[in-house]
This record gives structure tokens, sequence and C-alpha cells, in this order.
């Protein structure tokens, strides 16, 4: 009898990773995208609301506390769950030896335009 057909399922799972860690990543998925669905129709509604309006009016609407607060939640969940999304599709579709370079590079991405974004909307806060 072949020696691997008499392991159990656990002895031949040993050594593959820790099975927890994709359970956190699936959890902050599903955080993120519940959060986004409350702040996009928000902001779809503000965009909707704001059609006919110009440019110091728009200035002025960022400028409340409120709205920069929700603008910035939108901002973080929206490209924390676009690195964690983008993450899991290299992951399981990337086979070279890029993946990693990929990933660094994906994640960099979203950092710089979280944190462009955040750093707009806060400049229009305080300076307007």
């Amino acid at each position: 009898m072949n020696a691997e057909r008499r392991r159990s399922p656990l002895s031949l799972a040993i050594g593959f990773g820790s099975a927890k860690h994709g359970v956190e990543q699936w959890w902050m998925v599903r955080v993120t995208a519940i959060a986004l669905v409350p702040l996009t129709i928000w902001f779809a509604a503000s965009l909707i609301a704001h059609e006919n309006s110009n440019y110091a009016s728009a200035i002025a609407w960022l400028r409340t506390p409120i709205v920069s607060i929700l603008m910035i939640l939108l901002l973080l969940a929206l490209f924390y769950h676009t690195a964690l999304g983008l993450q899991v599709v290299i992951e399981d579709y990337v086979h070279s030896k890029l993946k990693d370079s990929v990933l660094l590079g994906t994640h960099l991405g979203c950092l710089t335009l979280a944190v462009a974004g955040i750093w707009a909307t806060l400049r229009i806060a305080f300076r307007g």
C-alpha cells in the first residue's frame, strides 16, 4: 500500500501554513464591503444633489466637518478593500517570480492613492 494513502488528511496538510491567516483577510473584505455600501450611497446621493453646483459651493460642501470625515472614511474603506481584493486575485492567478513585486506594487499604489485623497480632503477642509 502506498505511504501517502495511509497518512491522515491532517498529516498531509501539516506544513502548508496556517488556515487562520485567510480568515482575517476574509473578514476584512466583508467589513470593508459593508462599510462601503452606505458610504457609496451617501457619496452618490451627494454628487446628484450637487449636480448643478459650482466650484465654490463644492468646496464649501467638502469643508463641512461631517462631509470631510465621511470622505476620509470612504477613501480608507475603498482603497483598503481594493488592496485586499487585488491581493486575492494576484495570489490566485499570478504564478511567477514577480508575484511578490506585483503585490508590493499594488499595495503601495493603493496606499499612495488613499494618502493622496485624504491629503486633498484635509487640505480643502482646513484651507479651502
